[in-house]
């Protein structure tokens, strides 16, 4: 009897350092994969930050994590140190690398945030994913072209069934909010090492300011259709209306 809660006491504590071992060499695997992606200290946000946080406010909710060389953006921040007196310039969301043009004047915080609606003008917000947006690459105040986009036409089957045409042009973003991003400290399952993985994941919430025909046409395209936009400064070149669809499109 003895002998054999000996031999069962023996078993599990071989497991147990097994597993042990496991762990270990399963880690120094992670630190030896991360290694070779000559990874670099930056700032990322844990927790949200609201625009207009002050910079000495943001500590508690900035870590420093280590990021692989090519999923480290050009204008990352390593440190706090010489950003005293500025503040955020939009909503910062967990998982994304502090960027130094986050980190701007007070008063340059008001000028952004303040979009001033033209008059008679009203605000209609839609979602998209970051395809759509330019690659998120939007702030209020830019202004941008709406392409309204449908797959299935009245006349199923015929060449004009799916159109798309860029039918709101230069109009005013108001508001731009973004779902988090990828903090590209992820490896893939495979060993390989990571590319760059700091593209905009989620969705992004778009607010425009638009007459009441352009919010109406908004809406029916968003549940009907599809909405693409473009970055189109106010000295953007305007060729005129083409409607783009499978008997025009490689004219």
């Amino acid at each position: 009897m003895k002998s054999r809660l000996l031999a069962g006491t023996a078993a599990v504590a071989l497991a147990l350092v097994g597993a042990l071992i496991m762990l270990v060499y399963a880690n120094g695997a992670d630190q030896r994969a991360m290694a070779s992606t000559n990874p670099r200290k930056v700032l990322v946000v844990e927790k949200a930050i609201p625009a207009g946080t002050p910079v000495h406010d943001m500590a508690a909710s900035l870590v420093i994590q280590d990021v692989p060389a090519t999923a480290i953006a050009a204008t990352a921040v390593t440190s706090l140190d010489g950003k005293a007196g500025t503040v955020a310039a939009v909503d910062l969301v967990p998982g994304e690398q502090l960027l130094a043009e986050r980190l701007i004047a007070p008063e340059d915080v008001k000028a952004k945030s303040g979009v001033e609606i033209p008059a008679g003008l009203q605000e209609v917000t839609f979602e998209l994913e970051p395809k759509r947006v330019v690659g998120g690459r939007l702030e209020a105040g830019d202004h941008i072209g709406i392409a309204l986009n449908y797959k299935e036409g009245a006349d199923k089957g015929k060449v004009d069934a799916e159109t798309s045409q860029l039918t709101l042009r230069k109009v005013l973003v108001t508001a731009v909010q973004r779902a988090p991003q990828s903090s590209g400290t992820e490896k893939p399952a495979d060993g390989s090492n990571p590319q760059d993985t700091t593209l905009p994941q989620g969705s992004f919430m778009v607010t425009v300011a638009v007459n009441d025909i352009d919010a109406s046409k908004i809406i029916f395209t968003s549940i009907n259709g599809e909405l693409w936009l473009t970055k189109e400064p106010l000295d953007a070149k305007d060729n005129g209306g083409f409607i783009a669809r499978k008997d025009t499109v490689y004219k």
